[in-house]
């Protein structure tokens, strides 16, 4: 690469995405893989080896472990905290245990979170900062935080938040920033976004090159890719998911064209051959491990076999599992419970309360309403549009037994749809169960208004927690694993 100079200078970009809680190293086909104190190891490797180094994160800090369920979030931002990255945007999983919460995390991080887009509805104030400055050899860089519509799926009941709505808005939102700063001599501009990355690419195209934004690391879709996209001359990556690998850029930048003069990328295996242990971040984790072992490792029950949740969009055994659990314990004819509410794609045979705990952790309402048959038709169609098959982490979910549905996506229509095997009309009535967060997301997550359901009678509250209720029912009885058997088929 390029030697530095007074024009061309060197700087080294780590970035990490979608951490999710992924503390605890695993062992993969013989070898261990992952873990924060081996993902702290290489980052500070880096740092020692290289003179200009910058770490960043992009969103879902929080959520997808004991440690962090256990103490809301407060023991990642002390992990993260020692882990030390320079900056971090925030995901929608930042917002799982409240907006208050949140703010209370941010206030005990010792690293800039930036989000441009969430603000106070009245008077229109942001509740973060909107970016950074980072100075690194010489340099001047911006970091800006961006989420869309998704992050406001947590805390849209919250009448007095707001959000950018859509890419266009956040595109829009990044030239008022940029332009603010036409003034200053700004080497690098960078994105920190969870939007996904199909939406990255179309951020990017409605970018305006006079703007000056160099770079896009993502979040929120867990893509993995071996090089980076290229869309409007800006370089777009992400790092997949947890601590497996963690992203890097050896950049060279011409500071007399604020852009980049030269790259490498690489997404870095997080392994025992490439990145030492971190033993203070160890100690750490270990004081929380221990913790959580006394209160979680209580069993609760054995399945037959162990049962897998492996994508989100099909039929899986733990979301039959769950939705017939769910169905037995409310009393309705039907549960529509969200793929990605079960966290982990495995669990049993023997069951802790651990492991239930981590594969289902959202202490959410579940609420009860009536619908016709001809809505939930129409509920379906939107669960099983092609997007649900090509987009990036769009919702899907599960179903309890009785419902028989078979959809043919080239045909676009139903060839089978009904309940105890009997086809169901448009005029009959059934009880439907779902998340608390889907009642307060119904257009999005299902595609037809709430008030269209309400008429049809009140909606009822029938868990205040559903994790507390699926603990009752796993240590009080001996669920049946029925496997898949078909009540959700997908055909060409």
């Amino acid at each position: 690469m390029t030697e530095n100079s007074e024009r061309y200078r060197k700087l080294v970009l780590l970035h990490s995405n979608d951490l999710h809680g992924d503390f605890l190293a695993k062992e993969e086909e013989g070898k261990v893989v992952g873990g924060i104190s081996r993902l702290s190891g290489y980052a500070q490797k880096v740092r020692d080896e290289e003179p200009h180094v910058i770490y960043s994160i992009s969103g879902d800090m929080l959520q997808g472990s004991l440690i962090d369920s256990e103490y809301r979030g407060l023991s990642t931002i002390e992990i993260m905290n020692m882990l030390g990255p320079d900056v971090a945007s925030l995901g929608n999983h930042e917002t799982d245990y409240g907006l208050t919460h949140l703010l209370f995390l941010e206030r005990c991080a010792r690293f800039p979170i930036v989000n441009a887009n969430i603000f106070i509805t009245n008077p229109r104030t942001r509740l973060f900062e909107s970016h950074t400055f980072i100075e690194r050899n010489g340099m001047n860089i911006i970091f800006i935080g961006i989420i869309t519509e998704e992050v406001m799926s947590g805390i849209r009941s919250d009448k007095l938040i707001s959000s950018l709505i859509d890419v266009n808005e956040a595109a829009q939102e990044v030239g008022h920033i940029c332009n603010a700063y036409r003034g200053i001599d700004v080497d690098l501009t960078v994105l920190l976004t969870h939007i996904g990355f199909e939406e990255d690419k179309k951020l990017a195209a409605m970018l305006d090159p006079k703007w000056g934004v160099d770079i896009i690391i993502g979040g929120h879709s867990h893509t993995i890719l071996e090089r980076p996209e290229i869309v409007n001359d800006i370089l777009i990556v992400q790092a997949g998911v947890g601590t497996k690998q963690i992203g890097r850029f050896d950049l060279v930048v011409d500071t007399d064209l604020n852009s980049v003069h030269e790259f490498v990328w690489q997404l870095v295996p997080v392994t025992e051959s490439n990145c030492p242990r971190d033993e203070v971040m160890e100690k750490l984790i270990s004081a929380y491990k221990s913790e959580t072992d006394l209160k979680f490792n209580k069993f609760l029950c054995r399945l037959p076999h162990k049962l897998t949740h492996p994508f989100r969009n099909q039929e899986t055994e733990l979301g039959n599992l769950f939705s017939d659990a769910i169905k037995e314990c409310v009393g309705c004819d039907i549960v529509l419970c969200g793929s990605g509410s079960i966290r982990r794609s495995e669990m049993g045979p023997l069951v802790t309360l651990g492991d239930l705990t981590a594969t289902v952790p959202y202490h959410e309402k579940f609420y009860l309403a009536t619908v016709t048959g001809k809505q939930l038709k129409a509920i379906w169609r939107h669960i099983l549009r092609e997007e649900a098959f090509t987009g990036d982490h769009t919702e899907f979910f599960q179903t309890s037994k009785d419902l028989e549905i078979t959809w043919s996506r080239g045909k676009q229509e139903f060839l089978r749809f009904s309940y105890m095997e009997e086809p169901i009309e448009d005029d009959r009535e059934l009880t439907v169960a779902f998340h608390g967060f889907h009642r307060n997301n119904f257009d999005t997550s299902f595609g037809i208004p709430y008030k269209e359901v309400l008429e049809n009678g009140h909606d009822f509250l029938v868990a205040a927690d559903v994790q507390d209720m699926l603990v009752q029912y796993f240590s009080d009885e001996e669920p049946e694993a029925r496997g898949i058997d078909g009540r959700l088929t997908v055909v060409p």
